[in-house]
């Protein structure tokens, strides 16, 4: 009887093993294109890359954060990658990603360090229009802790 409590928790355990590893697998393999080229960009901002990140833009994005600017083109969103008021980069953390359509919205976290030493942390909701695969347009929400 030991022997067959045994074997069948055994078989229950590899069989739970193997669910895990396909319902993984099928997540993965889920993602669509888009929120594919928003974890790129999400990415490229972790590793400060400048390259991986406009790859995922179109030529005439544009970039907004209501109240405080509006950039149009490439150029002038490499510009705002590294901010002037910021040091370092940031890290990005990314808590929700939900998409319809051609609209991607990342919700998440992000820490950093403004000039001159003092530590920030917010909370972003940003919302990304996609076109054939790149970012057209980005409206960025931005809350710092404490204010």
């Amino acid at each position: 009887m030991k022997k067959i409590i045994k074997y069948n928790a055994v078989l229950a355990a590899t069989v739970l093993a193997t669910m895990l590893v396909t319902a993984s697998r099928e997540k993965s393999h889920s993602i669509s294109r888009n929120k594919k080229v928003v974890m790129d960009y999400m990415d490229g901002f972790n590793a400060g890359d400048h390259q991986r990140i406009l790859a995922c833009l179109t030529d005439d994005v544009i970039w907004e954060m209501p109240g405080v600017y509006l950039h149009s083109g490439k150029a002038a969103f490499d510009k705002e990658i590294e901010n002037d008021a910021f040091e370092g980069r940031p890290i990005i953390q990314v808590t929700r990603l939900v998409e319809e359509s051609d609209v991607v919205v990342a919700e998440g976290t992000v820490q950093g360090k403004r000039k001159g030493g003092d530590l920030f942390n917010a909370v972003f909701c940003d919302v990304f229009h996609m076109h054939n695969g790149r970012i057209k347009k980005l409206t960025s929400y931005l809350m710092f802790a404490g204010q």
